[in-house]
């Protein structure tokens, strides 16, 4: 039976790296999504051999290996949101842009450029490749404090000059709307944590600030705060709205998880999605 894309519920679609842990990339993102309670489809970019120790091996799929997945999805499912995580190379990079030149629902894009452990998920030095290719055909962009200097080349200390960052990010692309400054990285000594939502159209900074909550288990807290997000929007269709949500998902999932023990190595361990 046919179906008009008005009577079908919406899908968020992840495209991402796969972690055979569970606990990151892919993986964190469809048990995030399937939580908030969103239909949720993925499309691998990358292979990695990972654990809580680190990433020790990674390997990126074909560019139109990777765009005809997505296809696959985009010609029969009613996706209004895209998650973009870990992409892995240029190539997939410009294939994924191309792709989504057309696309004109949600983007949501989790800029990870290196593992927690340090190790480089993305095979390229020039980042002006990425943000042409891919950052400019985004609506939210969703970097962690590394991955703010990273695309601003510049170091970050305060909150000020990471907003600063996120401003100047979103005037140099004029699709993108919001960009999310996660703030665990910042003032880690300050017991609140302080996440920013910066939107293109409004001055005033919506301040999500919390108690800092002490956890071992914190694998995989990017791809679950973007595919988060993500899941609420397509719920509520307002950025505020899903930043909030997003923030509260995160907390409560960080206090449940701290308490659980799954890996041999005692630390690094994953978040537990459901809640």
């Amino acid at each position: 039976m046919d179906h008009s894309r008005s009577k079908l519920s919406p899908t968020v679609l992840s495209i991402a790296g796969s972690d055979p842990s569970g606990g990151a990339g892919i993986q964190a993102d469809l048990k995030t999504i399937t939580a908030i309670g969103v239909y949720g489809a993925a499309a691998i970019t990358c292979i990695t051999v990972q654990n809580s120790l680190g990433v020790s091996e990674s390997v990126a799929l074909a560019g139109d290996l990777v765009v005809r997945q997505v296809q696959a999805v985009l010609a029969d499912y009613h996706v209004t949101h895209i998650k973009i995580g870990m992409i892995g190379t240029i190539e997939i990079a410009t294939a994924l842009g191309q792709l989504l030149t057309g696309f004109k629902d949600e983007v949501i894009y989790d800029p990870v450029l290196s593992s927690t452990t340090g190790q480089s998920l993305l095979k390229s030095t020039n980042l002006s490749d990425l943000s042409d290719q891919l950052i400019s055909k985004v609506t939210v962009l969703t970097p962690n404090l590394s991955e703010l200097e990273q695309l601003c080349q510049q170091q970050i200390a305060t909150p000020a000059e990471a907003i600063c960052g996120a401003r100047q990010i979103l005037a140099r692309h004029e699709h993108l709307q919001a960009v999310i400054v996660k703030g665990g990285h910042l003032e880690i000594d300050n017991p609140y944590i302080s996440d920013y939502l910066v939107l293109k159209k409004q001055e005033q900074i919506e301040t999500s600030k919390r108690p800092r909550i002490k956890s071992h288990n914190l694998h995989g807290t990017g791809c679950t705060y973007a595919s988060a997000f993500a899941a609420f929007h397509c719920l509520e269709k307002d950025y505020r709205r899903a930043f909030v949500l997003s923030a509260a998902y995160m907390d409560r999932i960080i206090s449940k998880s701290s308490a659980i023990s799954l890996i041999k190595s005692g630390k690094g361990g994953p978040l537990i999605h459901t809640w």
